[in-house]
Parts: C-alpha cells; structure tokens; sequence
C-alpha cells in the first residue's frame, strides 16, 4: 500500500499487517500500529479504535511512515519512539536498557503487594535494592508507590544508568544510582552500595537467556536489545543468580526478602540454589501466560 493510500485509521492497520507480516504476527502488528497512532496522532486509544474511518493527516501519514519502514528491519518500536509505559509510567528507553515487559510489572506488583500486606513501608526506613536496573524500571516504578522508601540501584552500564536517572527525574523521584558489577561486589576495587547490611528488600531482573535460548527468540530482541543485559553463558546460566544469592545473604536485613525474575526453563533450579544458600519461605510463582517467572525468598 503506498502512503498516498493511507488516510484513514483502518489504512494504517491495513498496511501495518501487508508490511510487517514477516516480522510480527497479527497480534503484535495491531498493537505496534495502535501505539505508533497513538504517539503520532495525538489521539487516545479509544478514539483509534471507535473511529477507524476518521482521517490521518499527510504530516501524520509521513511520520507513521518513516517508523513502518524502520520496523520492517526489526527494530523494536520503543526504541524508534524513544519511550514506553511501564507500570503506568513513562519511561526513555534506547539500545544501551532493556524494553521493559509486562512480566517484569507483576513482579513490581508482587513487592508492592508484599509490602502492603506487612505494612513494611510505614513511616520511613524501608530499604530497598535493584540489581541490573536497566531503564530503572523496577527501582523508579516502587519508588513512586513508596515514596518513603530509601532505594538504591546498581547495573554495569554507565550509558543505562545515564537513561535510568534522566528517567527518575522525568517521574520525580529520587533513586540513589550506583555503577556495580554484581558479579565483582565485595572484591577488591569494586565501588561499594551504601546502605549494605541493611536492605529489606533486594531485587533483580538479572540476565538469563542462554543462547540455546536465543535460537528461539526474535530477531527484534537479539539483533537491537543489549546483549550484556540478556544472556549468560550456556554452561552457567544461574551466574548471576549464584552472585545476587550470595550477595543478599550478606546485606539482606534478618527477615528481608529477595526477589527474582527467571528464566522459566530453571525455576526448579533457582529455587535449590536458593535453598542451598540457606534461604526459606522460597515461593516461584507463574506470569500470566503461566510460565515460571519470579521467585520470593527470605535471609
């Protein structure tokens, strides 16, 4: 369909499906369609769909363009927008953070849950650390909702730090941002986290494709997404589980909580690793496509 042909809502639906059909399916090319609309128009959601006949203006038309052509390579649509929602809040996002996913929200829900349950956050003093944070996601996303609590996060990369504190400020909380390798805490050289031995929570949405793994999924993730943040290697795929473990059985408070995001192929395995570290009330809980995707352990 060329782009003089495409005026009207259901024309960009249209010609999303005829051009994107051999990178995504159905599914996945109504919903990138329905958020390039939505970013490019101006329009919310429900209007896009209420109204599929209304028209698309030539400057709207060029825009959508230019980003159907970009998607045709591969590359993810948040990276091409800049941005994306998590957690009903806005977040940059480029090739140096992982694209936030809707598995990684439940996990943020779980905490907040837990929280809530044992009124941990009353008053001040609830501690909280992510390891691997990325976009700042996770940290960015309980800060909001505990504004009361002191929280911390540490990931590798100097660039995905420099996107997770541009993202604290755009959702106007204060996240105290560390570069760590997790892998090298403790040794010799290795910048410290303040607050250690005092975190109630730790957290992490650690890498844990192995490329065994990486033979299954699409090109969109491993061809643009940071490899650093992704995989691990086929013969130890719980590197950095084994790592955050050891490292919360040191600075996790008595009591404090661990909390994972896994690989759903070693669930089993994460939770005997866990237990063999000495944590208990070890809890693996699904997502919602009822896969093995988060662990809940306590010191």
């Amino acid at each position: 369909m060329l782009l003089c042909c495409m005026k009207t809502i259901k024309d960009v639906f249209l010609n999303f499906q005829q051009e994107l059909s051999e990178v995504y399916d159905n599914r996945e090319t109504e919903a990138i369609a329905l958020l390039v609309l939505e970013e490019i128009t101006g329009m919310s959601r429900a209007k896009i769909k209420a109204f599929p006949e209304d028209d698309v203006d030539g400057e709207a038309a060029e825009k959508i363009q230019s980003i159907l052509e970009e998607l045709k390579t591969g590359r993810p649509v948040q990276y091409i927008l800049g941005s994306t929602e998590f957690y009903g809040l806005s977040f940059l996002v480029n090739p140096a953070t992982l694209i936030p996913r809707p598995e990684t929200e439940e996990l943020v829900e779980w905490i907040l849950s837990l929280v809530g349950s044992l009124k941990l956050a009353v008053g001040t003093g609830l501690s909280v650390l992510d390891i691997g944070t990325g976009s700042g996601c996770i940290a960015i996303s309980l800060k909001k909702n505990l504004p009361a609590a002191d929280i911390t996060a540490i990931d590798i990369s100097t660039d995905a730090l420099h996107t997770a504190r541009q993202n604290a400020v755009i959702n106007k909380v204060k996240v105290d941002f560390i570069e760590q390798d997790i892998l090298k805490a403790g040794k010799s050289g290795s910048p410290e986290v303040e607050n250690t031995s005092s975190f109630d929570i730790i957290v992490s949405n650690p890498p844990y494709v192995t490329l065994e793994d990486k033979l299954l999924m699409h090109q969109n993730v491993t061809g643009f997404e940071p490899h650093s943040a992704l995989f691990v290697p086929q013969d130890a795929p719980l590197i950095f589980y084994k790592a955050i473990a050891d490292y919360a059985a040191e600075n996790l408070s008595p009591g404090g909580f661990l909390f994972f995001e896994i690989n759903e192929n070693f669930g089993k395995e994460t939770v005997e690793l866990l237990a063999d570290k000495g944590f208990t009330n070890i809890v693996l809980r699904k997502d919602m496509s009822g896969r093995d995707r988060m662990v809940k352990a306590v010191r």
